[in-house]
């Protein structure tokens, strides 16, 4: 079914709020908290359902990437 496709195709593509928590070990919380405060990737809120697209967090991540020399500027 085409439906069943495309809804497993989006699994794939989008985290959870417990998926993301999990993929980085910090609470669900967090995250609820960096939303309140407009931190961290972006994210998507449909229905009552919040998700972030794995481009979204891959670009995240990849922004707070830390040089060591930058570390040691600081």
């Amino acid at each position: 079914m085409v439906v069943v496709r495309k809804e497993t195709e989006m699994r794939e593509m989008c985290l959870s709020q417990i998926e993301l928590a999990a993929r980085w070990r910090i609470s669900p919380r967090t995250l609820e908290r960096w939303r309140w405060i407009g931190d961290g990737p972006r994210f998507m809120k449909l229905g009552g359902r919040v998700i972030y697209r794995v481009e979204d967090v891959l670009a995240f991540e990849q922004q707070e990437l830390r040089d060591l020399e930058e570390i040691r500027s600081c």
